[in-house]
């Protein structure tokens, strides 16, 4: 069979592979389906094919200029900034800088070199962020609410749009191809395995017709080690690097 391109795909193929139908698996859908979840999330919060970046567009209402924040989807899992509120350049007559600049330096863009432009949007950029600055925004994950700390009223105002630099959480059902991820597949195996252990410790040295026991210790005792080597193999190979901090 092909790689699982569904998440009943993914619970079969991983039974499978732990021994089904050979092997009874001892362990109830549901628990399956929390355990899926939970190897989903982690993948999310620490593989860098977990989330994407994206711009996310929002057209302001009157009551996020009461509320003084604007509500994001719940797939939006971190807020990195937002594209500048009111600047010099977003002055649309005859008193923008960038105008003025064209009109009396680059007449002519075959013959004059563009360093100055470039130097001189940069002293401008530098001039804006020292005298005005960006407005600073809060977020938090939990509550999917973005504050930007600015006079609402005056700088950004109903109907107009705020624009937001953002991670987006990859949705496995819309992009099947996340179900065959060879990393996912060997992690969720071993969190069916544990459960699998888990239920049987209940069972630890009832004996069997034939002289069977269970021994659901070791089952347990293989997968947490299978899960401690997969989180560690994810941190080191798939995990990007954290940003330093100055401050």
């Amino acid at each position: 069979m092909a790689l699982p391109s569904s998440r009943e795909e993914l619970k079969e193929y991983c039974l499978r592979r732990l021994g089904k139908p050979v092997i009874d698996i001892n362990v109830d859908d549901e628990q399956l389906e929390d355990r899926i979840d939970e190897a989903i999330a982690y993948y999310r919060d620490y593989h860098f094919d977990g989330t994407e970046h994206v711009y996310y567009r929002h057209q302001v209402t009157s009551s996020d200029v009461s509320n003084g924040y604007i509500t994001v989807p719940e797939s939006i899992i971190g807020v990195t900034g937002c594209f500048v509120v009111g600047s010099t350049y977003s002055v649309n007559n005859l008193f923008n800088v960038r105008y003025q600049i064209h009109l009396n330096d680059l007449y002519d863009m075959l013959l004059q070199s563009v360093v100055p432009y470039t130097m001189a949007m940069e002293h401008v950029n530098l001039l804006e962020e020292i005298f005005v600055g960006k407005q600073p925004i809060r977020y938090n994950r939990h509550n999917d609410r973005v504050y930007v700390d600015t006079d609402w009223s005056e700088k950004i105002g109903a109907g107009k749009y705020l624009i937001l630099d953002c991670y987006q959480v990859i949705d496995p059902d819309v992009y099947t191809d996340m179900y065959a991820d060879r990393w996912l597949l060997r992690y969720i195996c071993a969190l069916f395995k544990k459960q699998w252990g888990e239920n049987l410790k209940k069972f630890e040295g009832l004996q069997m017709p034939g002289g069977i026991t269970f021994n659901g210790q070791k089952i347990w005792e293989e997968a947490t080690e299978e899960i401690n080597s997969l989180e560690e193999e994810m941190i080191v190979s798939y995990s990007l690097p954290v940003h330093d901090m100055i401050g």
